[in-house]
């Protein structure tokens, strides 16, 4: 019995072949843009003898916080609660354990698309009572169009230098081969800049004609790019 020959693929070839040269460019991009989010780290506080009475005192600040924030729901884009503790401050010294005090702590973000309210909202956050405000930390939103921008510049970057180096051979490119994010083949994240914060801290405090608005400039954020592509050229005369 013969069996029959099973063709086989010829092996690719990594690095082209006279008839057909491989090109591999990077492309990269940075843009520098304006952020479309800002958030706020915003800690309720309250502190008694009587467990009870601080719970109900977080409650009704935190209550507080949240209602003031919703007012603002056109600015607003997210609001959540973070987590909450309640713990005891023991005597210290004497024999055996009593409770001096209570502490209790409520973390709240809020997330706002709109800076138009943003200085305001801050300002009349920190006068309220045992409140501590930070922020505002600026971002990205992942749709942001800046992010596919970076990505648009970063492919013309990669073509314009490919074109570049076969003009340079006296030839023309003929295909593109691959394209991909630099890391991608080893399921790696590409690196990006930092976060951009402008961290200002706020304790409440009243004033008696109430809070003037905080004149908040958001920073600038930085979008990378970076990718590799691969393209064939014509065979150059050397």
């Amino acid at each position: 019995m013969t069996s029959t020959p099973v063709e086989t693929q010829p092996a690719p070839v990594p690095y082209g072949t006279p008839d057909a040269p491989r090109l591999a460019v990077r492309g990269e991009a940075h843009l520098e843009v304006a952020p479309d989010i800002a958030r706020l780290g915003i800690t309720v506080s309250a502190r008694g003898t009587d467990r009870r009475t601080t719970l109900d005192d977080l409650t009704r600040r935190n209550t507080t916080v949240l209602d003031l924030v919703r007012t603002y729901a056109d600015a607003v884009g997210r609001l959540e609660t973070g987590h909450l503790t309640l713990s005891p401050e023991l005597t210290e010294g004497g024999h055996g354990e009593r409770v001096h005090a209570h502490h209790g702590r409520v973390h709240v973000t809020a997330e706002l698309t709109d800076f138009t309210a943003l200085g305001e909202l801050t300002t009349r956050l920190a006068a309220l009572e045992l409140t501590h405000v930070e922020g505002p930390w600026w971002d990205l939103s992942p749709d942001s169009p800046a992010h596919r921008e970076a990505r648009r510049q970063a492919v013309h970057e990669a073509v314009r230098r490919a074109r570049e180096y076969a003009d340079a051979l006296g030839t023309t490119l003929t295909a593109l081969v691959e394209l991909a994010d630099i890391g991608a083949e080893n399921a790696e994240r590409p690196s990006s800049a930092p976060r951009s914060a402008h961290r200002t801290a706020l304790d409440g405090t009243v004033s008696a004609h109430g809070p003037a608005a905080l004149a908040l400039e958001p920073q600038r954020q930085h979008v990378y790019a970076r990718i590799t592509a691969r393209f064939t050229m014509a065979p150059p005369r050397l």
